[in-house]
C-alpha cells in the first residue's frame, strides 16, 4: 500500500511552511502541530505572564530575554510532545472524527513505534530547556508530567476536560515565576488560578467544532456540557478571569498606567463573546486564534508594570 504523507488535518494552515517541507518529515510536523501554531503561543504566553508577574517592582534583566527564549523553545518542543503522545492515546477516536481523521496516525501516515520516538526526541528538547533553570523551577516544571500525562484520558471521564487543560496548559507560569524569584506567592496563585478561567473560555469554544462528533463517539467536553448557554458561559469564565487578572495586578503594586493596556486585553475577551456563534465552527476556529493577541496583550499589561 502507498501512503499518502500529504494528508492535511481539517483546522490546519490552509497553506503553511509545513507543505513544502520534505514529504516524510510533513507527518511529524503534523504530529507535533507545526501547522497549527496557535497553539505554541497559548503554551508559551503563560511562561512570559509569570515571569514578567515576577518582575514588577524589580524591572527587566538580560536573564529575562534569557528565561523568555528558553520557554519559547521549551513551549514548541513541549507542546509537540504533549500534542503527539495525545494523538497516540486518541488514535482510534480520532479516526472516527471528521476533523481529526486525516492526523497522522489515524491516517497510517506514521507508525505508533515512530510516534513514541518522536515523543522522546521533543521530551528530551524539553528536558534541555527545563535544566537551564534554577533547581525549584525544574522540580515544579517536571511535577507537569503528570498532568500530560492524564490530559487525554479526561474526555473519557469527566465532563471538564478543558479544566484539566487549564491547570496543564498555564503551568508555566508558576515555573516561570519560580525561575525569577525562588518563591511561590499569592499573587502567581491568583493568576493561574485567572489563566485557568481563560483557557476553559477559549477552548470551550474550540470544542464547539466537534461537538456533533464528539456526541456521536462519546466524547465529553464543556462545550457539550454547556450546549446553547455557552456563550453564556464563557462569559462568566472571561469576566472571573478579568477580575482575577485585575487582582494579581493590584497584590503586585503595579503602577496604575497598566489599566490601558489591561482594558484592552478584557475588551478583546468580550469581543470574542460578543462574536462567539457556537454554530459555526469556522468562527469558533478564528475566535479561538484570536487568544493569541489577547495572550499578548497581558504580556504588554505585565511588561509595562516591570518596566515602570
Amino acid at each position: 500500500m502507498q501512503l499518502n504523507f500529504d494528508r492535511r488535518v481539517a483546522d490546519s494552515l490552509p497553506s503553511s511552511w509545513v507543505d513544502t517541507a520534505p514529504v516524510a518529515l510533513r507527518p511529524y510536523l503534523r504530529l507535533a502541530r507545526y501547522d497549527r501554531p496557535v497553539g505554541f503561543w497559548l503554551l508559551g504566553l503563560p511562561c512570559w505572564h509569570g515571569l514578567m508577574l515576577a518582575r514588577i517592582g524589580q524591572g527587566l534583566g538580560w536573564i529575562d530575554l534569557w528565561y523568555a527564549v528558553l520557554f519559547a523553545v521549551g513551549a514548541v518542543a513541549m507542546r509537540g510532545a504533549g500534542c503527539t503522545y495525545n494523538d497516540i492515546v486518541d488514535r482510534d477516536l480520532d479516526a472516527r472524527i471528521a476533523r481529526t481523521a486525516n492526523r497522522p496516525l489515524p491516517a497510517a501516515t506514521v507508525t505508533l513505534k515512530q510516534a513514541w520516538l518522536f515523543v522522546a526526541a521533543q521530551a528530551l528538547v524539553g528536558l534541555l530547556v527545563l535544566i537551564q533553570l534554577p533547581l525549584p523551577a525544574i522540580g515544579v516544571g517536571l511535577a507537569a508530567l503528570l498532568l500530560v500525562a492524564a490530559y487525554p484520558f479526561m474526555k473519557r471521564i469527566t465532563w471538564w476536560p478543558q479544566a484539566w487543560l487549564g491547570l496543564t496548559f498555564n503551568w508555566g507560569i508558576p515555573v516561570a515565576y519560580i525561575a525569577a524569584t525562588g518563591r511561590i506567592d499569592l499573587t502567581v496563585v491568583v493568576l493561574y488560578a485567572a489563566a485557568v478561567c481563560w483557557t476553559l473560555g477559549y477552548d470551550t469554544i474550540y470544542a464547539h467544532q466537534d461537538v456533533e462528533d464528539d456526541a456521536l463517539v462519546g466524547v465529553k467536553s464543556t462545550a457539550r456540557l454547556f450546549g446553547d448557554n455557552s456563550q453564556l458561559w464563557v462569559a462568566g469564565f472571561y469576566g472571573l478571569n478579568a477580575v482575577l487578572v485585575g487582582l494579581a495586578i493590584w497584590l503586585s503594586s503595579a503602577t496604575p498606567f497598566v489599566v490601558i493596556p489591561y482594558t484592552l486585553y478584557t475588551a478583546h475577551l468580550f469581543n470574542q463573546v460578543r462574536l462567539l456563534d457556537t454554530g459555526n465552527g469556522d468562527q469558533c476556529l478564528a475566535i479561538f486564534k484570536s487568544n493569541r493577541t489577547a495572550g499578548l496583550l497581558l504580556v504588554a499589561t505585565f511588561a509595562l508594570a516591570a518596566l515602570l
